[in-house]
């Protein structure tokens, strides 16, 4: 098998998986073994499930000073996302003016190029959002 081929056969890789208590239903991003609410009597019970990728902006920050590695992509904004499957993590968000940048704001998740281990290696994907499209009625 390919090395491209082996990185695309990793479903976490191009997509937000959880894990889903099957004792309580609580649903984790990262996905866990053990449910952080259950404990002992999700064991044997969590599975891996897809999340929808969308959700809405809680809380946000525009990053102007960037840590080693990002200086190139000053200003940009890093959100705290509540997904519509319930839990909650950080992302940047990118594709938009910063102005647009909103708490409420629905957002979708996008899979970008994050960085490359060399010219000829392994090149790095990872999730990011983007400011949702409106729905037309």
């Amino acid at each position: 098998m390919t090395v491209p081929r082996f990185w695309r056969e990793i479903p976490q890789r191009y997509n937000l998986i959880g894990s889903k208590c099957g004792s309580c239903g609580t649903v984790d991003f990262p996905p866990r073994t053990i449910c952080p609410h259950c404990r002992r009597k999700s064991i044997g019970k969590m599975e891996d499930i897809k999340l929808s990728g969308k959700g809405e902006i809680v809380s946000y920050s525009i990053v102007r000073e960037a840590p080693e590695g990002f200086e190139i992509q000053v200003p940009y904004a890093m959100a705290l996302i509540k997904l519509d499957d319930g839990p909650t993590l950080t992302a940047q968000i990118v594709d938009c003016e910063l102005e647009e940048v909103k708490i409420g704001a629905r957002v979708e998740a996008v899979f970008r190029r994050i960085q490359e281990e060399s010219k000829s290696g392994v090149i790095y994907y990872g999730y990011k959002f983007q400011l949702a499209m409106p729905q037309v009625k």
